[in-house]
């Protein structure tokens, strides 16, 4: 089951970023989510945007994603490459589990098309294993993008 966050989750929220910022550093991606990202603050005002998004399985939050639908500004360039559509699109970002359940990412691809067909997504280039299930789950690799703090990530968009 795929629903909104609210504030009595945030604690569960936590946990899973940081589960997730762990297991990055293990497989090679120490960089990325490295300075303690996403900051509680920022995770509290996704939550009363109503962008971020908690998937459970029995009943146990497993894992946690935003969405939002419309432009992204860290979208407006891409190098290396260029998008498929300039059409309305929604973003998915901050993909964390606590690794207690596989094809999550195909559970927020899913859900996120159901809403609007034109999706983008990026990962950093350390980020090999979300490089891979973006893939599997049907995106293409579009080009580089670059986040709010300067810093590349691969960018993948889905027709």
């Amino acid at each position: 089951m795929i629903r909104k966050a609210t504030m009595q989750d945030l604690p569960a929220i936590v946990d899973i970023y940081a589960y997730a910022r762990n297991f990055m550093v293990k497989t090679g991606n120490a960089n990325q989510w490295g300075d303690g990202y996403p900051q509680e603050k920022l995770l509290r005002d996704d939550i009363a945007q109503k962008q971020l998004y908690m998937i459970e399985q029995d009943g146990a939050i497993c894992g946690v994603f935003v969405f939002i639908i419309g432009e992204d500004p860290t979208y407006a360039v891409i190098d290396e490459g260029a998008w498929l559509s300039n059409a309305p699109y929604g973003t998915i970002h901050r993909v964390a589990s606590n690794g207690t359940v596989h094809g999550i990412m195909k559970q927020i691809v899913g859900f996120c098309r159901a809403q609007i067909h034109h999706l983008r997504i990026d990962t950093h280039a350390d980020n090999h294993i979300m490089q891979h299930l973006i893939l599997q789950c049907g995106f293409t690799r579009r080009g580089i993008i670059y986040v709010r703090d300067g810093s590349p990530r691969i960018a993948y968009e889905m027709t």
